[in-house]
């Protein structure tokens, strides 16, 4: 080999081998840019490729396309947060219309600390000939008290419903106060129910189903509270959807 050719072996190592730093300061070719050298000081800090090249600046059209989307998201959100109240308005206002044209209502509705979508309902009154009126009337219990929650899609999803007080054994209640009624899951609910077909279904389900006023105090082991009441509905959805349901029509109420 000729020394030339060595000279020019050897400027080639060099230049293969030379420095990050180097480069850095290099100004010249594709290595010289902003962006690589950017790129290749995050490649000595340890940032992965990934991380670097999400932190190059996007396209005007991208950053448009991005805000498009957020944009149409919040405008769909905001849609649903106004279909959501004016049906609960209109149902309040119609229940609250019936309330104060009959003496002794079946049910009466209040909001939970003024809250549109959290609403306490209060049975007066279910089948007098059942075992269950006739334990209310025996312990002087007054109506049977509801939470309801509706959630932000309402009313194309049903709201969550579960007893609060007294505790009812049987009748298709569950731990926490849970409601078994497919009418409350996503399968059976339908957008034109009202909160009065709803109370009404549960009137019907809990004679139904042969509830009575829990006598006996609470096991310890047993919570009941709307935690444990939602992971039981949630339980008990998934098992009737496996192997179907049965609950009693409005018509048996």
């Amino acid at each position: 080999m000729t020394s030339r050719s060595k000279e020019k072996v050897a400027a080639a190592f060099r230049k293969l081998f030379r420095s990050p730093e180097k480069l850095d300061n290099d100004g010249a070719g594709p290595s010289g840019s902003p962006a690589r050298r950017g790129l290749l000081r995050r490649h000595r800090d340890g940032v992965s490729p990934a991380e670097a090249a999400a932190s190059l600046p996007s396209s005007p059209g991208a950053t448009a396309m991005v805000k498009k989307k957020a944009a149409g998201a919040n405008e769909v959100r905001e849609r649903a947060a106004a279909v959501r109240t004016r049906r609960l308005m209109k149902e309040l206002k119609e229940i609250q219309r019936l309330q104060d044209s009959r003496p002794e209502p079946i049910f009466t509705v209040e909001l939970v600390n003024d809250n549109l979508f959290e609403w306490h309902v209060r049975l007066h009154q279910i089948d007098p000939e059942s075992e269950l009126a006739g334990d209310l009337r025996e312990l002087h219990i007054s109506h049977i008290l509801l939470h309801l929650i509706f959630p932000e899609n309402f009313p194309f999803a049903p709201p969550f419903m579960r007893v609060i007080e007294p505790r009812i054994e049987k009748g298709f209640v569950m731990e926490g106060g849970a409601i078994c009624m497919e009418l409350l899951t996503p399968r059976g609910w339908a957008s034109a129910y009202t909160v009065e077909a709803v109370v009404m279904q549960f009137a019907a389900s809990v004679v139904k189903g042969q509830g009575r006023v829990a006598r006996a105090p609470p096991r310890p082991s047993r919570e009941f509270s709307r935690r444990r009441a939602e992971e039981a509905f949630r339980s008990l959805v998934k098992t009737h959807d496996k192997y179907g349901w049965v609950t009693p029509s409005l018509s048996d109420g």
